[in-house]
């Protein structure tokens, strides 16, 4: 009797366990490490749902006013100006733009503001990135996030004249 009831325990845990990390396999949490001698700090998360991945980052210590975000080609956060991120993340070889327009990287998430206190949040949502999935195309694992001092002019070539990079966080699991 003590054994079967041992076993069930055991069974329940094992089962807790296994529905713990599929639930926790569509969601990364991230924080950000200052760069370029900036006080830029934050968190963000990412999670997917039924096909939708959301993403959302709370930043300090930036400069009131308006600022670029962008998912870079590695999740290289080792240079002190950020440049080991590599440039913006771009699998289907596109110009940069604004995100929805005729072209863009599907890096190009776009600015955001920074209050009078120098905090800002970013939210987005989209169907064309995955974590963890088979398609390269979309599979946001492996790349990096930065955030720039200037905003997204939407138009230079290829990542949209925004500026030294202030924060970088590696997109891994």
């Amino acid at each position: 009797m003590k054994k079967v009831i041992l076993i069930s325990i055991v069974s329940m845990i094992l089962i807790l366990a296994c529905k713990n990390s599929v639930t926790n396999k569509n969601k990364i949490n991230l924080n950000f490490t200052s760069k370029s001698d900036s006080n830029v700090k934050g968190t963000a998360v990412f999670e997917e749902k039924n096909g939708i991945v959301t993403f959302n980052a709370k930043l300090s210590g930036l400069t009131p006013g308006e600022h670029a975000i962008h998912i870079h080609e590695k999740s290289d956060c080792s240079a002190a100006d950020g440049s080991s991120a590599g440039g913006h993340w771009n699998p289907t070889f596109k110009n940069h733009g604004k995100w929805g327009s005729a072209e863009y990287h599907k890096g190009d998430i776009g600015n955001f503001m920074a209050d009078e206190n120098g905090n800002g949040t970013v939210k987005f949502s989209t169907n064309e990135w995955c974590i963890g999935c088979d398609d390269e195309t979309k599979n946001i694992i492996g790349k990096g996030l930065i955030v720039h001092k200037g905003t997204d002019d939407f138009t230079s070539q290829p990542a949209g004249n925004a500026g030294a990079r202030q924060a970088c966080s590696a997109i891994i699991k």
